[in-house]
């Protein structure tokens, strides 16, 4: 159930929430923060009492004949009282690159009242909501994650492939050879493209070794179901400091595919969702990471429509089948009481709300036998 915002909650973030100015927006545009968007009017200029704290601001551009263009947004962590300046590029059809200057923010701290009317409020009824899909998420992460450009695209962005005389020749003499024995295609002729480096997010990789050097064929087989030495090569290559960074990694993969529109996102997240759901060993290892994680996948399920588990998981399987293994895990094993405890009471919530079944065995996971 959505929570209203209190009388006293409401005083409170009026005098210390967070404004971000998003100015010269057109109308029509599309714009959003966390769990909820808008198109917007012609005297929008942004959003004000935002809660202190990391979120996640959209936008997609309108043409005239109401066509949106691909997502981009970009998270930030709003500090107290703090204003945050974003101006509109119309040619770009992005927020602009230069930053504000001193001059022009002290502008905007004097006039702070004056924009107030033109400013809509911070959806505080989905603010609960957002903190429980991104409670691992921390500043340090997102430094860590977010693209060089510090913006999450829906659309991959291409650029040229560098060239020089040399390659360019060699590349129309190919192309000259290919005339001359078949038909080409528009394809041969045009520049080869890549994707910018600085656009892509850094997710951490999925290691692919996944039992010890110099392992035994037990061990090989043990470990091509359990995925134990996989994640604790992931954790101290990545999360040294703090193993649950890999569930803030698990919430930041799946708000950029979830709110932020990105396939590779939704790629990453089934990763890491694998990864520890069929982990044996490392559950009485870390008892306190896999407790956090039926936290973290409980709220995650909750937020994915229905109809995405048919269209897109469950066309093979993929979340059913990876939830049966971690559930026969707990229930097999001698784990942690509290943890085996919170697993299966999260089974019997999937069954109840999904009709799901956990009892069948998962072939896919049968073991590979090493002689």
């Amino acid at each position: 159930m959505a929570e209203t915002m209190s009388q006293d909650a409401a005083q409170v973030l009026f005098r210390e929430g967070a404004m971000l100015l998003f100015l010269d927006v057109p109308p029509g545009t599309e714009f959003g923060i966390d769990c909820n968007s808008w198109h917007v009017g012609a005297n929008f200029k942004g959003v004000k009492m935002i809660p202190p704290g990391i979120h996640f601001v959209y936008y997609s551009a309108v043409n005239a004949d109401n066509q949106v263009a691909p997502r981009t947004g970009f998270f930030y962590n709003f500090r107290q009282r703090e204003i945050v300046v974003r101006k509109w590029d119309r040619r770009a059809e992005d927020i602009k690159e230069e930053t504000v200057s001193e001059e022009e923010m002290e502008r905007f701290e004097n006039n702070r009242k004056e924009f107030d009317r033109y400013l809509g409020v911070y959806p505080y009824e989905s603010y609960k909501k957002w903190v429980s899909l991104t409670n691992h998420i921390t500043e340090g992460l997102l430094l860590r994650l977010q693209p060089e450009t510090a913006k999450i695209y829906a659309a991959t962005q291409f650029v040229s492939e560098p060239s020089n005389s040399q390659s360019r020749r060699e590349k129309l003499a190919n192309q000259m050879e290919q005339q001359t024995t078949s038909s080409s295609s528009e394809e041969d002729i045009l520049p080869d493209m890549v994707a910018k480096p600085e656009t892509k997010i850094r997710f951490s990789e999925i290691p692919r070794q996944k039992f010890p050097p110099g392992a035994t064929p037990v061990e090989i087989t043990k470990y091509s179901m359990d995925t134990s030495y996989a994640l604790e090569t992931m954790l101290s290559t990545n999360f040294s400091e703090n193993n649950l960074g890999i569930l803030g990694e698990m919430e930041f993969a799946f708000i950029c595919f979830l709110i932020g529109q990105v396939y590779d996102a939704f790629e990453q997240w089934k990763k890491l969702v694998h990864l520890l759901c069929t982990c044996e060993e490392a559950l009485d290892t870390y008892p306190e990471l896999f407790k956090q994680l039926i936290r973290v996948l409980h709220f995650q399920v909750g937020e994915i429509p229905e109809d995405f588990f048919v269209d897109i998981v469950s066309c093979n399987n993929f979340l059913t089948t990876t939830l049966q293994v971690f559930f026969a895990n707990l229930d097999s094993g001698d784990v942690d009481f509290e943890l085996r405890r919170r697993g299966l009471k999260f089974r019997d919530h999937l069954t109840h709300k999904f009709k799901w079944d956990f009892a069948s065995d998962p072939e896919e996971y049968a073991p590979v036998v090493v002689e």
